[in-house]
This record gives C-alpha cells, sequence and structure tokens, in this order.
C-alpha cells in the first residue's frame, strides 16, 4: 500500500482569499493531506498577526478533514522535510506567476526531493489577490465575494475607513 501523499499550500495569507480557498479545496480532492503553511517572516510587518492568519485559515477550511493550518520559518523544503511532506501546491493566475514559480520549484526540486504542482487558479479568482482585497476594504469598497465572511468582517473592522 503506498504512503498518503502529504502536501503543502505555503503562503503569507495576509488575508487568505477566496482564490486561495479554491486551490486548497482542489489540492485537497487530489491529495490525502494538504498542509496550508504560513510563511513567518520576523523581518516583515503584516495586517494579521500569524496566530490570527492561522485561526481565519482554519476557519476558512473547517468543512475539508483532509487539511490542516501550520506555520514555518526558513526554508519551505526544510520545512517539507521536517514533516514528511512531499509535494508544494501553489496557485497560478497568470503567466508571470507561472515565470516567478518556476525557477524556486526548480530549486526546491534541486535542494530536496519535494516536487512542485502548479493549479491554474480559477478564472472567477484570476484577479483576486490579498493586496487587493486589503486595498479595495480600505478605501470603503465591498469586496464580499473576495474572501471568506469571517475574514471580511476583520478586514472591515481593521481597515475600514
Amino acid at each position: 500500500m503506498a504512503e498518503p501523499t502529504r502536501v503543502v499550500c505555503p503562503g503569507s495569507f495576509d488575508p487568505v482569499t477566496n482564490g486561495h480557498l479554491d486551490i486548497i479545496e482542489r489540492a485537497s480532492r487530489l491529495f490525502d493531506e494538504v498542509v496550508v503553511a504560513v510563511l513567518v517572516n520576523e523581518s516583515k510587518k503584516g495586517l494579521f498577526a500569524i496566530p490570527e492568519r492561522l485561526e481565519l485559515i482554519a476557519q476558512a477550511t473547517s468543512h475539508l478533514p483532509n487539511v490542516s493550518v501550520d506555520s514555518f520559518q526558513g526554508l519551505l523544503v526544510d520545512y517539507c522535510t521536517d514533516v514528511g511532506i512531499t509535494g508544494i501546491v501553489k496557485g497560478l493566475r497568470t503567466a508571470s506567476d507561472f515565470d516567478y514559480e518556476l525557477p524556486m520549484a526548480h530549486m526546491n526540486t534541486h535542494m530536496s526531493q519535494v516536487d512542485t504542482v502548479f493549479l491554474a487558479t480559477s478564472h472567477q479568482f484570476s484577479f483576486v489577490s490579498s493586496s487587493l482585497v486589503k486595498e479595495i476594504v480600505k478605501g470603503g469598497a465591498d469586496a464580499t465575494g473576495l474572501v471568506p465572511d469571517a475574514v471580511l468582517a476583520r478586514l472591515q473592522e481593521t481597515l475600514a475607513p
């Protein structure tokens, strides 16, 4: 019997969007276990603290029994090796995403036995990014449908004019 396939969906998720959730949900149908891992970058100040991001992701993915949430520091491939993950799942919105991600995927495979799988973002989320959503909410516009409802509420509490 084959070992269960464990993959990671890494990112900053500041905040998690419906585009992220689309990739996570689709990965959960393809693989036995999906770990959504939030990168802890001490030199970068995010809108939401890491524990709050983890909580929002856990809420948004609670309907997916094979999805868990974690955080990591340092190199992604080291994290994968430490926790027994054999694959990385990345969503691609545009050709420029591919141009950015492909060299990283090659380097990760060179450094370890961790492969990267690319999933094309569903067309309805191809324009959604955490940065744009924050700008929309900060400007007082409606971001309904771009992020989970709990995330929208937190964004409005934090950013709305």
